[in-house]
């Protein structure tokens, strides 16, 4: 008997005599010991490599993983290509030749002038996983602002390069998180937010407070940076600036969390005297900065709309009044931008891109056609610009990047992949299913065409269901190649998404959350009951607040899936609030300090709504030592408590990466390595038929 067929003998994991009052309830956790910092704790540590060599030992095991290992290698070396930039007449973007573990910072002098390489992350460091995490043209493109990411962390380090010479300034500016970078119009300097620097041992754990906004000006080291804005006695609250389109203006954006509910204060960069002027007020609603063109201040927002429109107050007295400008429609306005002098509105219709355009005062101007049904992105630039770029990508479509000239309304390929397999051999049709309590959901199901059903295929079942993020159709290498080995995918747009709008949203949050894991669950349903797969046949996946729905739709439901894959899931719903960004969690999870979200909360945690006495699907956990966005403590507990369980012989296991965080910035061995891992993995419980690696 080969060791894949037999259970796993798991380490020891020590319990501790660790208990919580909540509101009278007396709630244990055994294992909060494993919530240290594994780069600070020997203990941890030791239980992590423990935890690893039991788990690589199996996966090592399995039939078919490393002839999945070399064909998705194969699949994966291809060109590719990300959006473009353009700043003055130079036009940057990114580009990965096939397999390099980072993408590569070309710059170019106009449409027709060859490219050369400006950054290669590729060289920064020995394991490829520091990472280019973003990129910012000064207004006349002469040098760049970058962010450095490492190791997969939140925190950044903010470079600059000049785009001529290539050369790195000595400028070097540290503790940056959840920030962009914006250029002073003459481009003397940016704009940034960042963090005091955390105390010793607290980087990848401790609370992030008391963000504030800062001027850099060039050669400065970043001790002369000047504060430009903070609110000292809200430490809570967050800051994004950005310099208005015409230079005169900072915008600052204040957020206190997830949900998109603003306030926004505006300085006047030609008279700092001036008192900062806030021109929305309360956290109530969405008000994003656009643009500025005309002499007005464009700005998106949720106000009287919950599925978006577009409105302007005048420059010169803004916040005094508001002029609509794009109504809301039937469709979410997910995207607006000012270009050449016209609007562009990407609208989401039943989760697939459409584009229309707008004069400035909101007249239409038509559509602008895609290439085809699918998800595109982009559409950047100033409201002077003569032209933009935009992706387009579908399950079966790899992105191409377009250059559309706004004056002739002609659309150009700017960038296409040359892929190693054809896109056209696959399938994607779009399905609505009803939900336990009727709602009707979309989900998109994909697969080989001529695949046989007739008995059910092994069915991969991935969603989200949180933060008002849309999952839309997007073209994923390590997918498709589940789909060469004969199965099936299948995305659920579940409520918590923002797919539909704020009504959607609100529909899988807080105290409504149970509706996500019961839209999840009618998605399995259906695909049983269509016969497009079976119970044994069925695995399910997620990421972050995906994670946490995988881990709890087993728990309610373990007979109706045969593998699941939680990815560096929000595991322990009663402690997430005291780590990193955990914090800012609480508008769509709700706060374990009352009462009533307590309940609910407790209700559904993964960590402690584990089922003993029931036989639980096959497990394989992953997560990252230097995951400081969800702290891989939370999958700790969550393997522990699995493997304490008497829930089967099926294995759960923890697959732990070393220098990768959440997700950002993983180098391509890496993602290569834990896909082969994870598609043999379910490939042997949902019975997928691969060639035995002898």
């Amino acid at each position: 008997m080969k060791n894949h067929d037999t259970k796993p003998a798991y380490p020891v994991t020590k319990t501790v005599a660790q208990a919580d009052d909540f509101f009278g309830v007396s709630v244990a956790d055994p294992y909060r010991w494993l919530e240290a910092d594994v780069r600070e704790d020997d203990e941890v540590a030791a239980w992590v490599k423990a935890q690893n060599d039991v788990t690589f030992a199996y996966l090592e095991s399995l039939p078919g993983r490393a002839e999945i290992k070399a064909r998705l290698k194969a699949l994966w070396d291809y060109e590719k290509f990300l959006l473009p930039v353009k700043k003055g007449e130079r036009i940057f973007y990114r580009r990965n030749d096939g397999l390099q573990n980072q993408y590569v910072l070309y710059v170019q002098d106009g449409a027709e002038g060859a490219p050369r390489v400006l950054l290669d992350p590729n060289t920064w460091s020995e394991d490829g996983a520091t990472a280019l995490s973003a990129y910012y043209p000064s207004p006349d493109g002469s040098l760049v602002a970058y962010l450095v990411q490492d190791g997969g962390s939140d925190w950044m380090t903010i470079r600059i390069v000049d785009a001529s010479t290539c050369a790195v300034l000595e400028d070097r500016i540290d503790w940056v998180k959840f920030s962009g970078v914006s250029w002073a119009k003459d481009g003397s300097g940016f704009y940034y937010s960042r963090y005091p620097e955390p105390e010793a041992g607290g980087a990848f754990q401790s609370l992030n407070l008391y963000q504030a906004v800062y001027f850099h000006k060039i050669g400065d080291a970043q001790d002369k940076d000047r504060l430009i804005y903070d609110r000292p006695e809200r430490p809570e609250e967050g800051f994004s600036a950005a310099v208005s389109s015409d230079g005169k203006t900072l915008v600052v954006t204040v957020w206190k969390g997830t949900d998109s509910r603003y306030e926004v204060v505006l300085i006047d960069l030609e008279n700092f005297a001036a008192e900062p002027k806030e021109i929305v007020s309360g956290f109530q609603y969405d008000y994003s900065y656009i643009a500025t063109a005309a002499g007005r201040h464009y700005f998106f927002t949720d106000k009287g709309a919950p599925k978006g429109r577009l409105a302007f107050t005048p420059a010169e007295e803004p916040g005094m009044a508001w002029t609509e400008v794009i109504p809301e429609s039937e469709h979410v306005l997910s995207g607006v931008s000012i270009v050449g002098g016209r609007i562009f509105a990407h609208y989401m219709e039943d989760v697939k891109s459409a584009l229309r355009m707008f004069t400035l005062e909101g007249n239409s101007l038509g559509r602008l056609e895609l290439p085809g049904v699918g998800s595109a992105g982009g559409f950047g630039g100033e409201p002077d610009d003569e032209e933009t770029f935009y992706s387009f990508e579908s399950f079966n479509r790899p992105p191409t990047i377009y250059r559309y000239d706004i004056a002739s309304g002609e659309q150009s390929v700017f960038r296409e992949p040359e892929t190693p397999f054809d896109p056209s051999e696959y399938e994607v049709r779009q399905v609505f299913y009803p939900s336990k309590d009727g709602t009707k959901i979309p989900m998109f199901i994909a697969h080989k065409k001529g695949l046989d059903l007739s008995g059910g295929a092994p069915t991969l079942l991935y969603a989200y269901g949180g933060f008002n993020v849309s999952v839309t159709p997007a073209f994923s290498v390590t997918r498709l190649q589940w789909m060469e080995m004969g199965g099936v995918f299948a995305l659920a747009n579940i409520r918590g998404g923002g797919e539909y709008g704020k009504a959607w949203h609100d529909a899988g949050r807080l105290l409504n959350k149970q509706n996500v894991f019961d839209d999840f669950i009618a998605a399995g349903e259906y695909l049983i009951a269509e016969g497009i797969t079976a119970k044994e046949k069925l695995a399910i996946q997620g990421g972050s607040n995906g994670g946490l729905l995988v881990g709890a739709v087993i728990n309610q439901r373990p007979d109706l899936f045969a593998a699941g894959l939680p990815a560096v899931g929000v595991m322990d719903m009663l402690r997430f609030h005291k780590f990193t960004a955990g914090r800012f969690w609480v508008d769509d999870y709700g706060d374990p300090g009352k009462e009533a979200h307590f309940k609910n909360l407790y209700a559904y945690s993964p960590c402690h709504n584990i089922q003993g006495g029931e036989d639980y699907p096959a497990i394989l956990i992953t997560t990252a030592d230097t995951d400081d966005r969800v702290v891989p403590g939370h999958s700790f507990k969550y393997a522990a408590a699995l493997q304490a369980a008497e829930i089967g012989d099926r294995p759960h296991l923890i697959r732990i990466e070393t220098r990768a965080g959440h997700g950002a910035g993983k180098p391509t061995d890496k993602i290569i390595e834990e896909y082969a891992d994870m598609w043999a993995f379910i490939a042997r419980w949902t019975g997928l038929k691969l060639e035995a690696d002898e």
